[in-house]
């Protein structure tokens, strides 16, 4: 038996033999979106003792679907607002450029 692979719990939080405690984590990957997962504190960094085991049952393909769905769309409209914010700006540059404009125009008259 993998020794890394053993736990016990203590007061409903297991430890590992690496001796760091399990961490619950949530799965945003395309593959498992939102599905929990628990692994060494350190998963996933040289320090870790690979512990890992999923918490949820695997997702259905409409779950999947939907979630990577309204993913796509939360961050697409965070780039349209970064857009919208640059467009903005660029505004308000040309917009002060105009009125700096007038302004040296009517000083020269």
């Amino acid at each position: 038996m993998d020794s890394s692979l053993a736990t016990f719990q203590i007061s409903d939080e297991a430890v590992y033999f690496c001796g760091q405690s399990s961490v619950t984590r949530t799965s945003w990957i395309a593959n498992n979106p939102g599905r929990r997962f628990q692994g060494c504190s350190f998963y996933g960094r040289p320090a870790a003792c690979d512990y890992f085991s999923w918490v949820d049952p695997p997702p259905h393909p409409w779950y999947k679907a939907i979630i990577n769905g309204l993913l796509r769309k939360a961050n697409n409209k965070g780039n349209d607002e970064q857009k919208l914010r640059r467009m903005v700006k660029c505004y308000q540059i040309a917009l002060g450029v105009f009125l700096l404009g007038i302004i040296i125009n009517k000083m020269w008259l």
